[in-house]
């Protein structure tokens, strides 16, 4: 899987301490359509990152050695934009070692929009996954999410258990 980041035990983005794993690209789609700069994102500074390649089984030995972390969060830019990738990362992390921990996903999408319906179907058939729906507004209140555990930077953003 090609990221730009792992976080081996983050305690930011969901309620369990984590595996982070960041996401490689984002269209810009909050900015674009508030018609404002990406440089406003607060993920902006990750677009100058080189995605670096690595294989899903030293990524799902990374996560289950660590007797810390109980969940794994994919973010940081816009996962469903690498969509295929996850998806075989979920199904070796189900299947090739049976673990059926929590996977986070923070989107910018909302559930109706055609870009994500595929993949929230293929979700669904998983265990224990949650999706953190919404755009990023920028000036917007912050709300504490009751689902993850911890505050999201906008008002509009919801996170639910699909499965």
């Amino acid at each position: 899987m090609r990221v730009i980041n792992v976080v081996d035990e983050d305690f930011i983005n969901y309620y369990k301490p984590s595996m982070f794993i960041g996401t490689i690209s984002c269209s810009g789609k909050c900015c674009l359509e508030a018609g404002i700069p990406l440089s406003v994102c607060q993920n902006d500074g990750w677009r100058e990152i080189v995605p670096i390649e690595l294989d899903d089984d030293v990524l799902c030995q990374r996560y289950l050695e660590n007797s810390l972390t109980s969940a794994i969060v994919f973010g940081g830019l816009e996962p469903f934009e690498q969509w295929q990738e996850i998806a075989v990362f979920i199904n070796k992390l189900r299947f090739g070692y049976e673990c059926a921990d929590d996977i986070v996903i923070y989107t910018g999408y909302y559930p109706d929009e055609a870009e994500v319906k595929t993949a929230l179907d293929f979700l669904n058939t998983y265990p224990n996954i949650i999706v953190k729906f919404g755009r990023y507004i920028p000036n917007s209140s912050d709300r504490f999410d009751d689902v993850l555990g911890v505050k999201l930077s906008s008002i509009n953003q919801y996170a639910e258990r699909i499965s």
